[in-house]
């Protein structure tokens, strides 16, 4: 029996379009700019939402630059955090806040899926929800402060991407098996917020999710799906490995503070 050849992996043009296609999607409302860096400032519990992310290496020189996020950030209540990623610019700012020593963390994949056009067959049903409903599932799943609810329900309601929020559910009993999010633009779907409730885990569940929100992905017109995924979180990555996702580049988070990770 021969094994279907592996498809090749992400290019580094693809790369580049997911890492613009998932600033998009989780851009909140609460944003600024600061010579050429971009400013995040929700109170929401996703921190990609309340975070630096550095386009553009700017003119004014770093510790300059980091008094100034520094100050936006206090003023919106949140510690200053830095996401860096192959894309970061000044190329390198991470070097540079290691020697002021911030501390590094939360390592993440981002994964994608190349083609969609192999997808096995999807039998699961789920239950499109609006964002508010989406953002409380998911935050009682995270452990979310009200607050963070609140602010999740209105990056999903503000965004020029669409979120469109999934939840997968016994068909008897209607309980929540899993959940998860589309965000689709231009060819691109972002799978978004996936989570299963512990008491479910280990179950195929969220396999049967992640296919059916492929399947829907492709039927709105995706060419490519991609993801993010902790990379201490080996169940999931294994997950998205046999669904045919690949490793497309990663990112961190860099924090002079202690203790915001």
């Amino acid at each position: 029996m021969s094994l279907r050849p592996r498809s090749a992996p992400p290019t580094a043009t693809l790369a580049r379009r997911i890492e613009d296609a998932g600033l998009n999607a989780s851009a909140p409302p609460q944003q600024a700019f600061v010579d050429g860096w971009l400013l995040r400032l929700s109170p929401g519990k996703a921190k990609r939402a309340r975070c630096v992310n550095a386009l553009q290496a700017g003119r004014l020189p770093l510790p300059d630059m980091l008094a100034r996020c520094r100050a936006a950030f206090a003023s919106s209540g949140l510690p200053l955090i830095v996401r860096i990623t192959p894309f970061t610019q000044p190329p390198d700012l991470d070097a540079r806040l290691a020697v002021f020593g911030w501390q590094r963390f939360d390592e993440t994949r981002v994964m994608a899926k190349v083609h969609l056009d192999d997808l096995p067959a999807s039998s699961a049903s789920l239950r499109r929800v609006d964002a508010a409903t989406y953002a409380q599932t998911v935050g009682q799943l995270r452990g979310s402060a009200a607050e963070q609810i609140a602010a999740h329900t209105e990056r999903l309601l503000g965004s020029r991407i669409p979120y469109q929020g999934y939840l997968l559910e016994d068909a008897r009993s209607a309980s929540l098996l899993a959940c998860g999010q589309i965000a689709a633009e231009d060819g691109l779907a972002g799978l978004y917020d996936v989570f299963t409730p512990e008491a479910q885990r280990r179950r195929g569940h969220a396999r049967q999710l992640c296919l059916a929100l492929l399947h829907a992905a492709r039927e709105q017109g995706a060419r490519h799906a991609y993801l993010q995924v902790g990379d201490d979180n080996a169940a999931a990555i294994a997950l998205y490995e046999s669904l045919g996702f690949q490793l497309a580049y990663r990112y961190h988070y860099r924090s002079e503070q202690p203790g915001v990770a």
